[in-house]
Order: structure tokens, then C-alpha cells, then sequence
């Protein structure tokens, strides 16, 4: 073992004082306790929800995105910190993204990657290949300049593992430690999709589209930008979803296997095989049920916090089976309409798409991406280690062994699955209803939720 090479989550935030200690738990990516000081610290004379319109322009110039509305990224969670906790504020040393604190924890260095900083939005991302902090996005941020760690790219080698850790662990105190990346970004590489335009899905608790380009760009509407990746040269066209499989763990937790008076089971089997199997039996189009999966509010197309799940043109004659299917088809539904603007960002047609993460496992999802998409999806091999592959070809790449070019000669798929022409006219004809229940339900969300 020559190297240790870390992917996390991303768009978590942690406070870690001088010693490395931290202060306070993991502040996730659904949290939106933030918004409210996000607000206050970014309004300004003519604002477009809750924040300056002169600051958003600075952002997308800058940085090619801008804070989420909804407090869920860094950006929020720190100024979370700095107003309903300004004890642990006076204490924090830095502040630092999952896979920063992890790195941490290595080698003992306060350190964030071109990739894991760019939801603090304080960095000017001009030059994919030097992204740096912006003193001016930096003063308006609001936090304390020397409370920011410091940024180096994906593939930088920080050096050797602490002794204590390298101990612990059975290793060499000579293995070095490489930088890595957040999940969206070693997944692409994991998932073999390095070439530009190459386009990945990636389906887990929540889920996006993908695909490394050539340029800076942004999509304000959309909620989509090319973003600071780890592959020189380039940036990361990121699609994000806030919950896909997400949606399918609390159908098991909370509907099929709720632990109240109604079921008490000792054992769950294998209850995502199971469900694989029951919505292979009911026909597409799941006899008209319709699931709308915007469980905890919404990233792309459209940023709305205030959106919430349903499921619609239940009837007497509906089953649980209907039910199961409903939910597959209502996140591939939720895919398709990422990927019109994805597709008007690429400027091209995508003609396949590389699947990976746990819900890449389904034969019976993947079929139905396919169908819903009209797209060939390919199953990458071992699609639930996409992001640890791709944790190591950085590794590989860091330290000399291998190019980013080389990485799509490595990945094999399992299986092909081509689009299935019977389905295409039902789900077009449901993909519309799909959309018409978003423009009709959106306002009815906002008095509900907003």
C-alpha cells in the first residue's frame, strides 16, 4: 500500500478547533437551519430570493454558482454557526468539508480540495488549475478569513500518515496521504467517465448527472454549473438531486417496515432485493400511480426547498406492488427532467449514460432509466465502489502511476440496457403529468411548507 485517498460526501461542515478537536456534530447537506442568516447576511438593495442580485452576479462570475437559498451548503452552515452558536464561532479554528476533516485526522493538516471548498463560495474558479480564495466574496461571506483552511488541488500528496494513525491502521509510516475528492467528483472518475461531455448517473441517497467539459459555465435557471473538478483543464458539470434512493429507504423505514403496532419484525431480509423484484411484476407506468419524489425539497431544475413527495391517482385497485414502481419510475422521471437542461448545457445529445452507486444495482431501475430517459444506461462493474475507484485512480494519478486518460480502459460494465420503444409513448405522456404536477403543486407547497 503506497497511498490512502479518501471520497466523502460533500456539503458537510465541521469546526475543528486549533488541536483538531471538533466542536460541533457534522452539520449535513439537508440542513437548512442556516437560510435565515443566510438571508440577513446577503440581502441588499434589489434581491432575488432573499439575496442580493449584485452579489449573485459576483458569485456566478467568480465561482460559476452561487449559495443555495435554502441554507444546505457551507455557506449557510458557517453563518449557522457564527449567529445561534457564537460560543463554538470564538472557538472554531476552521471550519472544514467531511472529507477536509477526514484528511485532517491523517495527517494532521487544516487543508480543503478545489472541489470540497466551492460550497463555501468565497473562491475565485477562473483558472480550473489555481483556485483561490477572492478577498472580496471572502469579506462578504462573513467569516473570519483565518477560519478558512487552506486549498490545494485533488490530486496533491499532503504527505505521510500521522505515526499514530499509521499504527493504528497496520500501515507503513511512509504511505502518503493524496487529497481526494468529494463523492460527486471521484465518482465521475470512478464511473469511467473522463472524457469531456462523458456522462454519469449516480443514484445513492441522493443523486445527479454529471459530465467533465471543457469550459466554466452556468445555468442560473437550471440550478447548473461546471464546477472545480479534480481532472486539470477542466470542471465538472454537476446536476444535483437532493433524494433519489433516499426516497426507497423511507418507503422500507416509515411505510413497509415502520416499527409501530401494525408490524414487528424481528429481521428485515434484504428488503431492496425484494422491492426489485415486486416492481418487475407490475407493468410500466404502474397502473397509473404517479410519485413525485421531492421528498426534502429540491436542488435542479429547480432550487425549492418547500417542494415535498406525493404520490398521485391512487384508487381502489392499486396495489403495493403499483406503489413500489411508482417510486422507481417517479425518480427516473425526476432524472428526465434534469437532463433537457443538462443536455442545452453540453450542447450536444447524450447517448449514454455511465450508472453507478447503490441503485445502479437494480436490473429493473436501470431498464427503467433507459425507458424514461431514452438513453442507453450503462452498469458499470461493481457500481457501489464507483467513488472509492475513484479515490484511488486520484491516488494513482497523484503520485505519478497513471493519467487521467488512461482511467476508461480500466472500467468494464456488467450490462448494456437499451431503451425499450413500447414504453416510450406512456412515459412521455407521464413525464408530462410528471411536470404539471410540479407547476400546478409548487404553490400549494409554498403555503404549506414556506
Amino acid at each position: 500500500i503506497r497511498a490512502v485517498c479518501c471520497s466523502t460526501q460533500g456539503e458537510g461542515t465541521i469546526a475543528v478547533d486549533e488541536n483538531g478537536r471538533f466542536l460541533t456534530n457534522c452539520i449535513l447537506w439537508m440542513d437548512m437551519r442556516g437560510a435565515p442568516y443566510l438571508h440577513k447576511q446577503f440581502k441588499g438593495p434589489v434581491n432575488l430570493d432573499n439575496m442580493s442580485l449584485a452579489k449573485i452576479l459576483q458569485w456566478v462570475r467568480l465561482t460559476g454558482g452561487m449559495p443555495s437559498p435554502t441554507g444546505k451548503d457551507p455557506a449557510g452552515h458557517m453563518l449557522l454557526i457564527r449567529d445561534r452558536f457564537p460560543d463554538v464561532y470564538g472557538r472554531t479554528y476552521k471550519f472544514l468539508n467531511v472529507l477536509d476533516y477526514l484528511n485532517l485526522r491523517l495527517t494532521g493538516r487544516f487543508t480543503a480540495t478545489f472541489d470540497s471548498i466551492l460550497t463555501s463560495w468565497v473562491t475565485d474558479n477562473r483558472d480550473p488549475d489555481a483556485i483561490r480564495y477572492d478577498a472580496g466574496l471572502v469579506r462578504d461571506c462573513g467569516i473570519d478569513a483565518d477560519k478558512l483552511p487552506e486549498i490545494v488541488p485533488c490530486t496533491a500528496v499532503l504527505g505521510p500518515l500521522k505515526p499514530d494513525v499509521a499504527a493504528e491502521l497496520g500501515l507503513s509510516p511512509d504511505v502518503q496521504v493524496v487529497a481526494g475528492a468529494i463523492d460527486n467528483t471521484a465518482a465521475a472518475i470512478g464511473a469511467g467517465a473522463v472524457d469531456d461531455y462523458a456522462t454519469h448517473l449516480y443514484i445513492g441517497t441522493s443523486s445527479w448527472l454529471a459530465a467533465h467539459v471543457p469550459f466554466k459555465k452556468t445555468d442560473v435557471l437550471a440550478s447548473l454549473a461546471s464546477v472545480p473538478c479534480a481532472v486539470p483543464g477542466h470542471y465538472l458539470l454537476t446536476a444535483l438531486q437532493a433524494t433519489a434512493g433516499g426516497n426507497l429507504t423511507y418507503l422500507r423505514d416509515n411505510i413497509l417496515y415502520h416499527k409501530d403496532e401494525l408490524l414487528q419484525e424481528a429481521h428485515v431480509p434484504d428488503i431492496f432485493k425484494v422491492l426489485d423484484q415486486i416492481a418487475a411484476r407490475t407493468p410500466a407506468g404502474a397502473n397509473g400511480v404517479i410519485y413525485t419524489p421531492w421528498i426534502w425539497g429540491e436542488r435542479a431544475p429547480v432550487d425549492d426547498r418547500n417542494l415535498r413527495a406525493g404520490l398521485y391517482n391512487l384508487s381502489l385497485n392499486n396495489t403495493r406492488e403499483d406503489i413500489i414502481r411508482a417510486f422507481l419510475e417517479g425518480i427516473a422521471f425526476n432524472t428526465r427532467w434534469l437532463l433537457k437542461p443538462v443536455t442545452k448545457f453540453l450542447g450536444r445529445r447524450v447517448p449514454a449514460i455511465n450508472i453507478v452507486g447503490g441503485g445502479a444495482q437494480s436490473d429493473v431501475w436501470c431498464q427503467i432509466f433507459a425507458d424514461v430517459l431514452d438513453t442507453q444506461i450503462r452498469q458499470v462493474q461493481d457500481p457501489i465502489y464507483a467513488n472509492a475507484r475513484g479515490a484511488a485512480w486520484i491516488a494513482a494519478v497523484g503520485l505519478g502511476e497513471i493519467a487521467f486518460a488512461d482511467v476508461p480502459q480500466f472500467v468494464t460494465f456488467n450490462r448494456l440496457y437499451d431503451p425499450d420503444r413500447a414504453n416510450r409513448a406512456l412515459y412521455d405522456e407521464r413525464f408530462a403529468i410528471f411536470q404539471q404536477i410540479y407547476r400546478q403543486m409548487k404553490g400549494l407547497y409554498k403555503r404549506l411548507n414556506g
